[in-house]
């Protein structure tokens, strides 16, 4: 009789796992509940729905569980498993877990080892079946998607030293897959080296020489960090009203005057003009609009609030630092930008000309896409402080997108 396998192909049952909740879970903050593995998203632990993953898959055999010594009981009373697994208890470093988790499996010797994270509850049979389907006896699988950030490298004191190129990076994920003889002994190996510094199984097994290749992993496969992350994976499995994204908007307006000058500063471009624009500091109008506008969306006050002109040390700086202060004070609060859309009103100089480097420029502020900046330029048909070339306005709108908030 042939070998049982899974719709996918895969062997059913040869397929171990190692799943590591061990960690004490201080970024997530305290809770009643305990560590971040055991507290309730949609009704049930982040730890059972992690283990059900995995013991409803048709291809996996044995599950073993790392967890910290003190948390059996949180374990007992995380729910009902469908099946048993194995549990042990961890070290005080994911690594010194994962390798006493894999030396459970040792007698069983099984083909290949899954590496999952506890706090991962969120992983798919069709990501369990790209991992498997992966590894081979010469090369182990690593989940992961491209990254699409821009990334810098910082000093110490956080200047940007360089931007680092995101050409072929990737963010890894778990579950991560791999020949079981051989990371077992890639553990073993750094174990009796006195290494302890690696961040995943992966960076083990490249260390003892075991290649590995890249998989397409899954957006949804988040990693529960935060006390947001937990909150948010609540919000999306209780299906209530928070579950929705909460789409702001924010406006902002602001205007300078002329004076004697060579030049102009609006949307980042300077622009050669018979005379430029009066303000604390570059006085770059469009900017300063911006900055209210994406202020706004959160209730963060208004440029001045945060760089009041009665500061001495604001005079002539270069405005795309208040944008880009302001946009930090959105992500910090979980805001995607998703839109920025800028009317410059002026009868001189010619915007045309310059949109596209405006748009660059304010590209980069934001770190959204092209595409999501919007730069226009009317005229106020010679009426008013503008038609009389006195000075120039601008209004600004800015879309953003926070996570599961609703009015109240």
């Amino acid at each position: 009789m042939g070998e049982k396998t899974t719709e996918s192909g895969l062997p059913e049952g040869k397929v171990a796992v190692v799943i590591v909740a061990a960690g004490r879970g201080e970024r997530a903050g305290q809770s009643a509940e305990g560590p971040k593995q055991y507290r309730r998203i949609g009704g049930r632990a982040v730890i059972h729905r992690t283990i059900e993953a995995f013991a409803s898959h048709p291809a996996i055999g044995s599950i073993v569980v790392a967890i910290h010594p003190d948390d059996g009981e949180l374990l007992s009373a995380s729910g009902k498993y469908s099946r048993a697994f194995i549990v042990v208890p961890g070290g005080p470093t994911r690594q010194e877990s994962t390798r006493l988790a894999l030396s459970a499996l040792a007698d069983e010797k099984p083909g290949i080892v899954l590496i999952h994270d506890g706090v991962r509850p969120f992983v798919d049979a069709a990501l369990i079946d790209r991992v498997v389907a992966s590894v081979d006896a010469g090369h182990g699988a690593l989940p992961a998607l491209p990254v699409s950030d821009t990334l810098k490298r910082a000093a110490a004191d956080t200047t940007i030293l360089e931007t680092v190129p995101r050409a072929h990076l990737h963010a890894a994920q778990t579950p991560q897959g791999f020949p079981f003889g051989l990371i077992l002994s890639a553990h073993d190996a750094a174990h009796a080296a006195g290494r302890d510094d690696f961040t995943d199984d992966a960076a083990i097994a490249e260390w003892a020489g075991l290649p590995v290749k890249v998989v397409l992993g899954s957006p949804d496969n988040v990693k529960l960090t935060w006390a947001r992350d937990i909150a948010m994976a609540n919000e999306r499995l209780s299906g209530g009203p928070a579950a929705f994204p909460d789409v702001r908007t924010g406006n902002g307006y602001d205007v300078h005057s002329f004076e004697p000058g060579d030049h102009v500063t609006l949307c980042g471009v300077a622009i050669p003009h018979t005379k430029k624009l009066n303000g604390h500091s570059d006085a770059d109008v469009g900017l300063h609009a911006l900055t209210d506008a994406l202020l706004a969306t959160c209730g963060a006050g208004d440029i001045g609030t945060h760089f009041p002109p009665s500061d001495p040390q604001w005079k002539g700086v270069a405005s795309h630092i208040f944008v880009e202060h302001a946009a930090s004070i959105v992500r910090s609060k979980g805001g995607r930008i998703a839109n920025a859309d800028i009317t410059l009103i002026c009868e001189a100089p010619r915007v045309g000309p310059h949109r596209e480097a405006m748009t660059e420029a304010l590209s980069n502020m934001l770190g959204i896409a092209r595409e999501r900046i919007s730069i226009k330029a009317t005229t106020n048909e010679k009426l008013g402080f503008v038609g009389r070339e006195e000075g120039i306005a601008a209004i600004a709108t800015a879309s953003v997108i926070y996570p599961g908030e609703v009015p109240e």
